[in-house]
């Protein structure tokens, strides 16, 4: 059930009214006057960072927008999950760092798997608001390995969850230039894939793929990065899923070219170049192009 079932309108009005704010008050850096008036008519549905916002502006909790008993699988739990993904894929650290905190003292959630979410998202958070060189990494990862005991101490059998925060310290590792332990944690992320039945998000894949095709390449093992970065590659054709697509090519490119193999590498770098073509991604067409250029001269 969704966020369309909850009677949002009559409470939105209810509460802008009590507060004494205009529709253009409350709407200002948010949405426009006439969408908040559609909100309240239940002619249109916010999305749930701008209700979040909506919320934080008149001074109540998000909780307060939603009836438990009706709402279904849409609550305020779910909710939360859904800003903090979205603010992760925009890679906005401090949203989520702000969110967790004010969250994890809600006893919605209590329960291991919620209070796991959380904990996942502060340390992620944590680690990347730090400037380079002066992040907090130790404090971070055992934060991970702490989100990971909370539902599988021994770590067997992982969920896809398990695997995310798995690989999120291989990340870690990676980015502090850890190589070696950060294939040695991917490598327990793939083989877990591996034995699960069914992967829902193929991203999960591709992160594993690209983290080890990174690593490799960085240890300068490239035939050996390039397994896993062609890999990602007919992962994404075979999933048609445009994520990582042009980082594969690169990397792929750049493989081939370390071995020697340059006029394949300058194919792999064009065709990266047309990926981050389709995705509006100027910045890494600037960057693939202006190495094409050196490359050729």
């Amino acid at each position: 059930m969704g966020i369309e079932h909850v009677n949002l309108g009559e409470i939105l009005n209810a509460l802008r009214v009590y507060k004494g704010m205009s529709a253009e008050e409350l709407a200002m850096g948010i949405c426009s006057p006439e969408d908040l008036l559609q909100f309240e008519k239940n002619k249109k549905y916010p999305a749930i960072d701008q209700l979040y916002n909506i919320a934080s502006k008149l001074n109540v909790d998000l909780i307060q927008f939603f009836d438990f008993a009706e709402a279904g699988t849409y609550n305020y739990v779910t909710a939360v999950f859904d800003l903090v993904k979205k603010y992760k894929r925009e890679r906005n650290y401090e949203a989520i760092y702000e969110i967790v905190n004010r969250e994890k003292i809600n006893p919605l959630f209590n329960l291991s798997s919620n209070k796991q979410f959380l904990l996942w998202h502060e340390a992620v958070s944590l680690y990347y608001l730090g400037e380079a060189g002066n992040r907090k990494k130790a404090e971070a990862v055992e934060m991970l390995h702490e989100a990971l005991r909370l539902t599988n101490p021994t770590r067997k059998g992982l969920t896809e969850r398990e695997v995310e925060i798995l690989i999120a310290i291989a990340l870690i590792e990676k980015d502090d230039q850890q190589y070696e332990k950060a294939i040695s944690f991917l490598r327990e992320a793939l083989d877990a894939l591996e034995e699960l039945p069914v992967v829902s998000d193929p991203r999960v894949w591709l992160r594993a793929l690209f983290g080890m095709a990174q690593s490799l390449s960085n240890l300068g093992r490239f035939e050996e990065s390039l397994i896993y970065s062609n890999k990602g590659i007919s992962q994404c054709v075979n999933d048609e899923i445009m994520y990582l697509f042009g980082e594969f090519y690169y990397q792929s490119g750049l493989n081939y070219i370390e071995i020697g193999n340059l006029q394949k590498g300058k194919d792999f770098w064009e065709k990266s170049v047309q990926a981050f073509t389709l995705q509006e991604n100027k910045f890494f067409v600037n960057l693939v192009n202006s190495q094409l250029e050196k490359l050729i001269n």
